[in-house]
């Protein structure tokens, strides 16, 4: 996940570096003509970087944000047996949940059988 932000960290940094090349190249004398205008203002290019960067941070902080709260609901987890069709409740972090190991709330660690099978569902919303 980490490489995910360093990646786009790095496509933004070279994207500002090129632009900023090509924008002082703009000003240099060219040998058959005056020289040309620069297209923008020096400082907008600094801060649409800053914007982005901006635009990123907060993007990023919402995403942990809501990756921690939905990780912090409590589900109920039915781990239902395929031969007998016997059901057991249990409740359970969202977080705690991995593949087929489950950390209930008392603390204790569930593995299910190759004949169980597992339902998540809101607490209060089970079968």
């Amino acid at each position: 996940m980490i490489w995910k932000f360093l990646l786009t960290a790095a496509v933004v940094l070279a994207a500002f570096f090129f632009i900023r090349q090509r924008l002082r190249g703009r000003g240099r004398p060219l040998a058959d003509g005056p020289p040309r205008p620069p297209l923008l203002p020096a400082g907008a290019v600094r801060w649409a970087a800053y914007g982005v960067v901006a635009v990123m941070l907060l993007g990023s902080g919402w995403y942990l944000y809501r990756d921690w709260a939905l990780g912090d609901q409590v589900v109920e987890v039915q781990v239902v047996n395929a031969n007998t069709g016997a059901i057991t409740r249990y409740q359970a972090h969202r977080r705690d949940i991995q593949g087929r190991v489950v950390r209930i709330l008392d603390g204790r660690e569930l593995r299910l059988a190759d004949v169980e099978r597992m339902i998540v569902t809101k607490e209060g919303q089970g079968l």
